[in-house]
C-alpha cells in the first residue's frame, strides 16, 4: 500500500506541475486579451436568450442584456409558455429598452430539452435580416462591452464560433453556493488557445450563415444540450471555436445542498452523454487525486496506531491539495483581470476559489460515479432521460 501511495504522489506532483504551468499560460492569455483592441466588426445581431420562471436577480440580468454598447442588435426572449411569470418582467422591460425586444412563445418541447426547443423557435423567428446569432443565458450579468467583444472576432470568416464561460458568485453567504462556485471554476480553464474548445450556451456568437451551414437545427433535434450539440455540429464541419476570456460572464447564484447536487450531477451526466472522452479523462484524474489524498490519510492513521513514523505521509498526502489551491490562486488572479468591476467581491470571497479548490475533486468524483449508474437529469423542474446525444425522453413536465 505504501508503494502505491508513493506512486500516486509522484503522479500528482507531475500532474500538479503541469497544471501550474497551464494555469500560468491561462493567466498570461487573460492579461493579453484584456489589453487587446475589440475590433471594428459590428454586424446586425439577433441576441437570443431562453427564459423560464423568475430567478433571483432576473430583472437586473435581463436589463444588462438591453444595455450593451453595440450599434445594431435586437433581443429574442424565448419561453415555453405565455403564462410564464417572467413574461411580465419582459413586457415591462420592452417599454424602456433601447434595442427592440421580441417575446417568442415556443410551446411545449417534444423529445428534446425545453431550452433547446426555446432556442429553436427563436432562431427560426430571427432567420432573416440578421448576420450573427448570439446566445445568452438569463442568469448572467455581462458588462456593457460584452456583445461587441464577443462578436468582433467573427470578422474572421473562417471561425466557426466565438464562445466564453461563466464565473459563479454566491448571492449570500451560503456554503453550498460557495462550493458550487468552486466546482464550476476549473471548467473555465478547459477553454483556451487550442483546438479542443467547446461552445457554452450562455455566451456564444456565430454567423447565421455558419449556423445554417453546420445544420445546427438537425443537431438540436432530440437534444437536451444546446451548446454541446452546437459544438458537435461545428466539429463535424471542421470549423474552429475561439475562446474569448475577456467576455467571461458574472453569474450570481444561490443554492442549497440539493440544488448543488442537482446542478453538478446534471453537468457530469450531460458530459458523459455528449463528451464521453472528456468525462472519462476527468473522472480518471479525480480518481487519482482522491486516491492519493485518502490513501495517505489512511496510512497516516494506520502508522499512528502502530507507532510507526507518520508525519511525512501526512505531508505527502497534502501535496495534491496544495497544488490545487496554487492553481486556484492563478485562476483567481486571471479572473480579477477579466472582471475588474467584480474585483472586491472576488477578493472578499477568494477562499472559495483557492481553499475549496482542494475539495472540488471529491465532489466531482462523486458526480462521475452517479453518471455511471444513471442518465437521468432534472433541469428547471423537468426530468429527462438522456438516451444519446440525439435522443431525449421527457419523463415529466
Amino acid at each position: 500500500m505504501l508503494t502505491l501511495f508513493y506512486l500516486l504522489v509522484v503522479e500528482q506532483v507531475l500532474q500538479g506541475l503541469h497544471n501550474l504551468w497551464d494555469g500560468l499560460r491561462w493567466l498570461h492569455m487573460a492579461q493579453r486579451r484584456t489589453g487587446s483592441h475589440t475590433g471594428f466588426y459590428t454586424p446586425r445581431v439577433a441576441l437570443i436568450c431562453p427564459i423560464k420562471g423568475v430567478e433571483p436577480g432576473l430583472e437586473q440580468n435581463l436589463a444588462a442584456l438591453t444595455s450593451f454598447d453595440y450599434p445594431d442588435y435586437e433581443i429574442f426572449f424565448a419561453m415555453a409558455s405565455g403564462e410564464d411569470p417572467a413574461r411580465k418582467i419582459l413586457e415591462k422591460l420592452a417599454t424602456s429598452s433601447k434595442p427592440r425586444i421580441h417575446i417568442v412563445i415556443a410551446g411545449r418541447p417534444e423529445g428534446c430539452g425545453e431550452k433547446v426547443n426555446n432556442l429553436r423557435a427563436a432562431a427560426l423567428q430571427a432567420n432573416e435580416g440578421y448576420d450573427v446569432f448570439v446566445f445568452a443565458d438569463s442568469d448572467g450579468r455581462p458588462g456593457h462591452r460584452w456583445l461587441a467583444q464577443l462578436v468582433a472576432p467573427l470578422a474572421d470568416a473562417k471561425l466557426g464560433a466565438v464562445t466564453t464561460f461563466r464565473w459563479f458568485f454566491r448571492q449570500g453567504r451560503g456554503f453550498w453556493s460557495a462550493l458550487a462556485s468552486a466546482w464550476n471554476a476549473p471548467a473555465a480553464t478547459y477553454l483556451g488557445e487550442h483546438h479542443n474548445n467547446f461552445c457554452w450556451g450562455g455566451g456564444t456568437a456565430i454567423r447565421r450563415e455558419r449556423f445554417e451551414q453546420a445544420s445546427v437545427y438537425e443537431f438540436w433535434n432530440g437534444s437536451v444540450s444546446d451548446d454541446l450539440s452546437l459544438t458537435a455540429a461545428l466539429r463535424r464541419l471542421g470549423a474552429p471555436i475561439l475562446f474569448a476570456p475577456e467576455c467571461l460572464v458574472p453569474t450570481v447564484l444561490d443554492c442549497d445542498a440539493a440544488g448543488l447536487l442537482e446542478f453538478t450531477n446534471r453537468q457530469i451526466i450531460i458530459a458523459r452523454v455528449y463528451e464521453s472522452r472528456l468525462w472519462t479523462l476527468g473522472g480518471f484524474a479525480h480518481l487519482l487525486y482522491c486516491g492519493a489524498v485518502l490513501t495517505g490519510i489512511g496510512l497516516y492513521f494506520a502508522n499512528l496506531f502502530t507507532g510507526a513514523p507518520a508525519i511525512h505521509i501526512l505531508l505527502l498526502a497534502m501535496v495534491p491539495p496544495v497544488f490545487s489551491m496554487a492553481r486556484g490562486i492563478l485562476r483567481l488572479t486571471a479572473v480579477m483581470e477579466l472582471l475588474p468591476g467584480w474585483k472586491s467581491k472576488l477578493f472578499a470571497d477568494g477562499w472559495i476559489w483557492t481553499l475549496l479548490a482542494a475539495v472540488v475533486p471529491f465532489l466531482a468524483l462523486w458526480n462521475t460515479g452517479v453518471a455511471l449508474f444513471t442518465r437521468e437529469i432534472r433541469w428547471r423542474g423537468i426530468r429527462y432521460l438522456l438516451l444519446s446525444p440525439g435522443q431525449t425522453r421527457i419523463l415529466n413536465r
